[in-house]
């Protein structure tokens, strides 16, 4: 069979089983089946596919047709247009955690200034990665309360060349603090906001990803909450606390910080919450 003629077969598969975009799906995995980028496939679409690479190829397809995500199978996914490695022990990086990066670039703009963040529940890295690749003279400390998933973010700093400006430490939320660690110009955090009554309605996909990264098994605000909750102790008096979040909405402030801004994406729908201390 020729690279047109598997493509065409694919997409179909993939159409049917419910894939949001299944020729894309389709040229991505056979891509990484042949170890070429897509542009080679549209150039060599009148070539033969060894039968070998044919059953490797299908292998893929198969595991797609279940509705694994793509990230999964490819062993990676782009993060504000850098390659993060992950693997089902973390979540996949996506668009909407980008506004969170948008956030403190708009609130820290001298990239060259010295910084220091916190990053907590870090699972691939992808916050704390992108944010040493984007500060020179950044310190980020990143958390998360899976061991495995700190090893995939330790992968991807060493893949960006970052890992002399974080430090990964093991723990649930703020435990995995040290008093001398603070304070922070800001924390940031995409915690488990999924409540526990929209898990039945996710896509497909989202079954395949760490259950205790998405939900907190209530209503989508007990780990935000602890946020707003305990960020003050960590922050300087200027810092902020910048979170992501769903359909559950955004914490109370608390006695000690104010909702400084909701943070929305093009489409108005709501992605995250700037709360900062509030002035004594």
């Amino acid at each position: 069979m020729r690279v047109q003629e598997i493509l065409r077969s694919a997409s179909l598969t993939l159409q049917q089983a419910g894939c949001d975009a299944p020729r894309l799906d389709a040229e991505l995995l056979l891509a990484k089946t042949l170890e070429c980028d897509r542009a080679w496939l549209i150039a060599h679409a009148d070539e033969d596919v060894p039968s070998s690479v044919q059953k490797t190829y299908a292998l893929l397809v198969e595991r797609r047709r279940q509705r694994e995500p793509l990230a999964y199978i490819t062993g990676e996914k782009e993060f504000w247009s850098r390659p993060f490695f992950v693997t089902p022990d973390v979540l996949i990086p996506r668009p909407e955690t980008e506004h969170l990066i948008e956030a403190i670039l708009e609130r820290f703009p001298d990239t060259k200034k010295d910084v220091r963040f916190c990053d907590i529940g870090t699972g691939s890295g992808c916050i704390a990665v992108t944010l040493a690749c984007e500060y020179s003279r950044v310190q980020v400390i990143a958390t998360d309360i899976s061991h495995a998933a700190l090893h995939i973010a330790h992968k991807n700093a060493e893949r960006h060349g970052v890992t002399s400006r974080i430090e990964f430490r093991q723990g649930d939320m703020f435990a995995a603090l040290r008093k001398q660690d603070g304070p922070f110009d800001a924390i940031i955090s995409n915690p488990p906001y999924v409540g526990q009554d929209e898990m039945h309605a996710l896509e497909a996909e989202l079954s395949f990803e760490p259950r205790h990264a998405l939900t907190d098994e209530t209503d989508g605000l007990r780990h935000l909450q602890t946020l707003v909750d305990q960020a003050p102790v960590w922050l300087k008096e200027d810092g902020v606390l910048v979170v992501e979040t769903g359909l559950c909405g955004l914490p109370s402030p608390s006695p000690s910080m104010s909702l400084r801004n909701s943070i929305h994406d093009l489409s108005g729908q709501l992605r995250g919450g700037i709360y900062a201390i509030k002035e004594r």
